[in-house]
């Protein structure tokens, strides 16, 4: 457990300063056909500050923790900054303030799995797999595990400590027809550590299962027709177009640099069925898979409100930004190795339930598809995508057809918002997601199946 007194050191601040320790924890296993050809436990941890003096930012870090490396550290932060200051001054900056105290460990008080443990649960699941299902050509499985613990305190009155952890296992099933390979790729996991997320192999089987049997559609599918087609998009492809298509155009940073966004503040950009929510650590009385009860620059963090009832209502900010706009705080400064500046980052970005029955949703197409796992993707400050769909089914005369197989999807996410005529009523969380934005985050992903019409690829 890394956990700091940092409140000695206010007394070095003579500017507005962030002062953070913390620790990332990592562990990678993989077994690939029985074999262990991965295992890596890694911990980076240090110290840093950032200081604000005449509207510029001075930042400085040390892998060291100590009390004189943090006393340097604060020194060369106010040094850095009081020299840009010479280059240009900005101005004296005063920030809003949401201070707070705050202390959310989710260490589990189970005895701690040895790396022997873990490998030998991977063994397990490998055995089922081999015994149950012969058939397959290859078969991946992989156990990645990350604890984010921090400290944070700041001249303007905030003083907290978190450890966030999150453990998943992916299995990857490959099986080779009349030359072609098919893969499917299933995750199991939550947020807490190993022993509180994983209790036994044989917990995780029927999830096998249904992998496989998803495969074997697969081996039988056929190619989507190509062209803009009614859709469903499972709950997790839907999170990842309001994450990566809607959720980066409203991070304020983003918007300062010219996306989508910005002159639809206060606009229609979706059907009115669509609400879309940045969560900050609770859902429903239930806490969110990421949780952030404090920020990196140490502002309590709230829910915000990106859409509500297809009209943009907010974006999500930083001290600096939430000054440039004149909106509120919301919590969403976030830095992912003690080296790392905080930037804008979404905590968990969900589109809210809506009143339809999935199956009700799949009855109401006559020539479509259900999609419901992606891969890879990409979207810009546009709000325009590309995901790829490793997983989806025809949809003939309001029922399930075949497999198709692996395609993309693609659109303007502010038009396929705009064509969203369902919600279902059920709400799916996943919190395997790390976002990439300079620098890697883990972000919480969720909502509901949305029907929409969409690009889909194929003959």
């Amino acid at each position: 457990m890394l956990k700091y007194d940092l409140s000695k050191f206010k007394k070095e601040f003579t500017e507005y300063t962030e002062l953070r320790v913390q620790e990332n924890r990592t562990t990678n296993i993989s077994l690939v056909n029985g074999n262990v050809m991965g295992n890596s436990t890694s911990a980076k941890s240090g110290v840093s500050a950032r200081v604000n003096k005449n509207g510029n930012w001075g930042f400085a870090s040390n892998p060291v923790i100590s009390d004189e490396a943090i006393e340097k550290v604060i020194l060369a932060a106010t040094e850095n900054a009081t020299f840009l200051g010479t280059k240009q001054s900005k101005g004296k900056k005063e920030f809003d303030s949401r201070a707070a105290q705050a202390e959310k460990s989710f260490y589990s008080d189970k005895p701690k799995s040895e790396t022997k443990a873990k490998i030998a649960f991977l063994k397990k699941i490998d055995e089922y797999i081999v015994s149950k299902y012969p058939d397959l050509t290859s078969r991946t499985l992989i156990i990645s595990g990350l604890e984010m613990e921090k400290n944070v305190l700041t001249s303007d009155g905030s003083n907290s400590y978190s450890m966030m952890p999150k453990f998943h296992i992916y299995a990857i099933l490959n099986k080779a027809v009349d030359g072609e390979n098919y893969e499917i790729f299933k995750t199991f996991g939550d947020r807490g550590q190993f022993e509180d997320v994983f209790k036994s192999p044989e917990d995780l089987f029927s999830g096998i299962d249904e992998a496989y049997r998803h495969l074997i559609d697969k081996t039988n599918g056929v190619k989507a027709n190509a062209g803009l087609k009614d859709v469903i998009l499972d709950a997790k492809l839907a999170g990842i177009l309001a994450h990566e298509a809607i959720g980066h155009t409203t991070e304020a940073d983003l918007v300062q640099g010219g996306s989508v966004a910005g002159p639809l503040l206060n606009k229609e950009i979706g059907s009115p069925l669509v609400n879309l929510v940045d969560f900050a650590h609770t859902y429903n009385g239930k806490t969110c898979p990421v949780p952030v009860y404090i920020d990196d620059e140490g502002v309590e963090a709230k829910d915000q409100i990106i859409i509500e009832k297809g009209i943009l209502k907010g974006y999500m900010h930083n001290k600096e930004s939430a000054k440039h706009f004149g909106h509120g705080l919301t919590g969403n400064a976030r830095g992912y190795d003690f080296s790392d500046e905080p930037l804008i980052r979404m905590r968990n970005t969900a589109i809210l339930p809506g009143t339809s029955k999935l199956s009700d949703m799949i009855a109401s197409i006559e020539d479509g598809y259900y999609l419901v796992q992606s891969g890879n993707g990409q979207a810009d400050a546009t709000s325009e995508f590309m995901f790829a769909v490793t997983l989806g089914y025809e949809i003939k005369n309001g029922k399930i057809g075949k497999a198709i197989k692996d395609t993309t999807i693609s659109g303007i996410a502010v038009d396929v918002l705009k064509s969203v005529t369902m919600v279902s009523d059920d709400m799916d969380w996943d919190c395997t997601g790390m976002c990439g934005k300079k620098q890697p985050m883990p972000v919480g992903m969720g909502g509901p199946a949305i029907k929409c019409k969409v690009n889909i690829g194929g003959k």
